[in-house]
């Protein structure tokens, strides 16, 4: 896990720094541990490097914790927030940047612990999803939303079923890699890969999607997508009776 922890107070910052490699010794877990004393480096940091989990003071001068972590959330909806302060009145606040914890000073190890465990611990109940590297930062899309994935030059580019188009930094291989036929998802073409559920038309040539997108196939795949279309939709079928 990567985790960064920001605060003014270099007394403090001591203190977490071994509380948390602590904890991640009773985890038998490695950690890469980064220390910020302000809010601008960290998010300068943040912008080239994807953290697991950042521990965020709120009361600091200038550009706060809170503030921080707005800024984080506009291009960064994976990584996990956990705001350390010496007060309770931004507990509500934290909801809106989805905090996964809410530590009051002086910290509590126990409580560090357990909060750090259920960042640690796979959301079995969250849907599968990739985490998208972005100009930006990195933004996590779910599967059930991507409507078709496409290699164009040297970016990826998803089409969500919104109608949004979300250009993605690094290589198409990388990404197709959970989009299976297993989970709905059929390479049609070296440079496309389609969600079954929204096909709405398709022939030996071509693929129209449910928002009128058309996505080609390549020559020799219009018998396999055929059949992986009426197997994958017959199953579904089966499983909804």
């Amino acid at each position: 896990m990567k985790i960064a922890v920001c605060d003014d107070d270099n007394f403090f910052l001591g203190q977490a720094e071994h509380a948390v490699k602590r904890w991640a010794e009773g985890q038998d877990l490695t950690v890469e541990l980064q220390l910020f004393d302000n809010g601008d480096s960290l998010l300068t940091v943040s912008r080239t490097e994807q953290f697991d989990v950042l521990l965020l003071d709120i009361m600091m001068p200038l550009f706060n914790g809170m503030e921080l972590a707005h800024v984080i959330r506009e291009t960064n909806t994976a990584v996990k927030i956990v705001f350390l302060t010496s007060s309770p009145e931004f507990a509500v606040e934290s909801y809106d940047v989805k905090a996964s914890g809410y530590l009051l000073k002086p910290l509590q190890y126990e409580k560090l612990c357990s909060v750090l465990d259920d960042c640690k611990a796979p959301q079995d109940e969250e849907s599968p999803h990739i985490i998208a590297k972005i100009p930006q930062g990195y933004h996590k899309i779910y599967l059930s939303e991507i409507e078709c994935l496409e290699a164009q030059n040297k970016k990826t580019i998803f089409h969500l079923c919104s109608g949004k188009v979300q250009d993605a930094l690094g290589t198409f291989s990388n990404y197709a890699k959970p989009l299976t036929i297993e989970n709905g998802f059929f390479k049609c073409h070296r440079s496309y890969i389609v969600s079954i559920p929204q096909v709405d038309h398709f022939n030996t040539a071509q693929i129209r999607t449910r928002s009128g997108m058309q996505v080609p196939i390549a020559r020799g795949y219009g018998k396999e997508f055929k059949e992986v279309y009426f197997a994958y939709m017959f199953q579904k079928e089966t499983t909804n009776d």
